[in-house]
């Protein structure tokens, strides 16, 4: 699956490594090695896919996160020595759609890659109907989602998990079943993964509508979307 890819990475020797492995699979690979170079490379080159480093000069990995998520769902592969799930759960709520801890294995990130390509471009193949649940409207073709009529901006994962729930609405689906079709063949990916992102979800779905759940738990069982008239009620 060919790709265009920017590899945002100061340390020449990992930018290079990357690069290398990335291209062996067919893709165009770019590197900047700061974090102001990322986000004009990103806005310049539209990218497929952004490997970002989070400890870069100028503008940090956190902050290019945050800035590019806001204008776009380009997936992001955030790469970190740092190693607490604070940390990680930073990374998700800015907008990373996966995370890896340094040391990594050239391997593993080729293979996330691979992964968080082809649930973009399934994500572009969804059927383009747009799936309303109550106030809740999901555009699968524009990647869209609105809540009462404004645009609520989602991370790709997130996106996906909704889609998911949205599919079947008032169906539980366990975690193991969201990681199954939202995260694919990584099975490195932990329940705790799914229920960080669902509480990234509700808070943007739900701001400034404290009376409402659009995400609910089902208790012993995992997830689901609160269906009929009066979803999100």
């Amino acid at each position: 699956m060919s790709a265009r890819i920017l590899v945002a990475e100061d340390d020449v020797k990992q930018a290079r490594l990357i690069g290398i492995y990335l291209e062996r699979e067919g893709n165009e690979v770019q590197i900047v090695a700061d974090g102001r170079s990322a986000i004009d490379r990103a806005r310049s080159s539209r990218p497929d896919l952004i490997v970002l480093d989070v400890m870069m000069p100028n503008v940090d990995g956190l902050d290019v996160c945050r800035i590019l998520r806001a204008e776009s769902q380009v997936p992001i592969l955030l790469l970190t020595a740092r190693t607490t799930e604070e940390d990680m759960l930073l990374g998700l709520d800015l907008g990373a759609d996966d995370y890896m801890a340094k040391p990594y294995s050239p391997r593993e990130l080729t293979a996330r890659v691979r992964a968080l390509l082809r649930r973009s471009k399934a994500a572009g193949r969804t059927d383009p109907a747009v799936l309303t649940v109550g106030d809740l409207e999901i555009d699968t073709a524009r990647f869209e989602v609105r809540v009462a009529g404004a645009p609520v901006v989602l991370t790709g994962k997130e996106f996906a998990i909704l889609t998911v729930l949205a599919g079947e609405p008032g169906r539980a689906f366990t975690r193991a079943q969201i990681i199954d079709q939202v995260f694919g063949f990584d099975q490195n990916v932990l329940e705790r993964t799914v229920d960080a992102h669902v509480m990234n979800l509700r808070r943007k779905l739900e701001r400034g509508r404290a009376d409402r759940r659009y995400v609910e738990t089902v208790y012993g069982r995992g997830y689901r979307l609160a269906n009929g008239p009066g979803a999100g009620q």
